[in-house]
């Protein structure tokens, strides 16, 4: 069975139904993929542009955000690239309030066993217990 590849923009449309005609279209192929009639993907950083428009264009917060991005890691059929440091990633940025790619730099850091980052960012990334910020 071939893979086919979820660009950004079905997300918003199924998680924000502004269009519900495309967004009844994206529920029926995530629950084919959920019942194995196709097999789809996606990576993290669709995820990440996808928290960035309900960010900017829909004036959703991080503790609603949240959990749509935990349902489309959870959704069967669909393949997440990096999907456990996208899950870590979310948990600094609801938990912490910070912004999601900081967030996202945090999880892969601590994936790769890194703990220090070269950084000018104090506000975001000095939040983050056992990540040293150093400025060059």
């Amino acid at each position: 069975m071939k893979i086919c590849f979820v660009d950004t923009n079905l997300f918003v449309r199924y998680l924000t139904n502004d269009d519900p005609a495309k967004a009844d279209r994206v529920e029926q192929l995530l629950s084919d993929a959920a019942a194995g009639a196709v097999k789809l993907a996606t990576a993290d950083l669709v995820l990440a542009e996808l928290i960035w428009v309900l960010e900017s264009a829909y004036d959703l917060k991080p503790e609603d955000i949240a959990p749509m991005i935990r349902a489309i890691l959870a959704t069967p059929g669909l393949d997440v690239t990096n999907s456990a440091v996208v899950a870590r990633a979310l948990d600094h940025y609801q938990g912490r309030n910070i912004d999601f790619i900081d967030g996202y730099i945090a999880a892969l850091m601590e994936k790769l066993n890194i703990t220090e980052i070269y950084s000018f960012d104090r506000k975001h990334l000095s939040q983050i217990e056992g990540l040293n910020r150093i400025e060059p």
